[in-house]
């Protein structure tokens, strides 16, 4: 049994908001050799309180006692208003906000006192080496809890992270290390024990309508979660994206925790660009031994398991078996 947080910004029922984090909840919740012991969220791909509704709204459906706990409204450093608007207007301007228009809006709940940090860091040192941290969203709680809690790097199983971009067209930065790209650097540098998940293997990953039929006839609640809230995205991605389903991106860190057959892995050094410019938040890695390594510092933290090929077919059973 593998014991976990998931530290997200699901956007599942959001009008316009993606819906892969809300899949990994439902994978860590339907599956019986992971227990999900603490949700926390943070801002993202949903503001933090939005994200907060969206996953206790879930918890309360399953009538599951999963604590979660809201956390950082905004970034370590960088300003947040240029961000909110691009996430959370792109659909009125791409006239797609009706593709929502019969999905169920999460509740709305008052959040528990206690930070996210907090709760992060004090659960993961109450129990060293039990707790894998799973962070699918902006690094911001995670590298607020370890400058709390600095022992949290040696005492956390695992971190696994979904996040950064190496070689992709069209993407000089992805969100999650855009958004906040000092906490990004903070937690791979840390020196805990990483895996990292990029979007340069997330997409490869594949939902499509077809594979989400197969889901609806399941009939469980986690199932019609999926399949309730997937359908607009499923259109929005093809409309916007000219793909034939949508990626999967979180799906895949839990996947590999279940079962590390679903994709391969290498180790690298990995940072994240701080500077102004058009690279900050840009992610990079390399190995050692370097062939020129001219003004270039020794490497901070350690080596990092970055995920590079994915069995999709393999994903999208597991993501099945753990909704049945």
């Amino acid at each position: 049994m593998k014991r976990l947080i998931i530290d997200c910004d699901p956007g599942n029922g959001i009008v316009g908001a993606n819906v892969d984090d809300g899949l990994a909840l439902a994978i860590a919740l339907g599956s019986p050799h992971l227990s999900l012991e603490l949700i926390t969220t943070v801002a993202g791909n949903t503001p933090a309180e939005v994200g907060f509704n969206v996953a206790k709204d879930l918890v309360e459906r399953l009538g599951v006692a999963v604590p979660v706990v809201k956390g950082a409204v905004q970034a370590l450093a960088e300003p947040p208003g240029p961000w909110r608007e691009a996430l959370d207007t792109r659909v009125y301007t791409s006239k797609l906000s009706h593709l929502w228009q019969d999905v169920r809006q999460p509740a709305h709940y008052a959040p528990p006192e206690q930070d996210a940090a907090d709760a992060i860091g004090q659960l993961i040192c109450a129990n060293p080496g039990k707790i894998t941290l799973v962070a699918i969203g902006p690094l911001t709680n995670v590298a607020r809890a370890l400058a709390r809690y600095p022992e949290m790097a040696e005492a956390v199983q695992e971190i696994a992270i979904m996040g950064g971009v190496f070689a992709l067209d069209d993407y000089i930065k992805d969100t999650n290390f855009g958004l906040d790209p000092e906490a990004a650097h903070q937690v791979l540098t840390s020196g805990a024990n990483i895996t990292l998940v990029p979007m340069d293997v997330t997409t490869r990953t594949m939902m499509t309508h077809k594979d989400l039929d197969r889901i609806a006839v399941i009939d469980t609640p986690l199932a019609r979660f999926v399949t309730e809230t997937f359908r607009p995205w499923l259109d929005y991605s093809i409309h916007t994206r000219h793909l034939p389903g949508c990626w999967i991106h979180d799906a895949l860190v839990v996947a590999w925790l279940l079962n590390q057959q679903v994709a391969k892995a290498a180790d690298y050094f990995v940072d994240v660009e701080l500077r102004p410019g058009l690279t900050r938040g840009k992610s990079w890695r390399y190995r050692q031994p370097l062939r020129v390594n001219v003004g270039i510092d020794a490497p901070a933290g350690g080596l990092i398991h970055v995920l590079q090929k994915v069995d999709n077919a393999l994903l999208l059973s597991m993501i099945e078996r753990a909704l049945t």
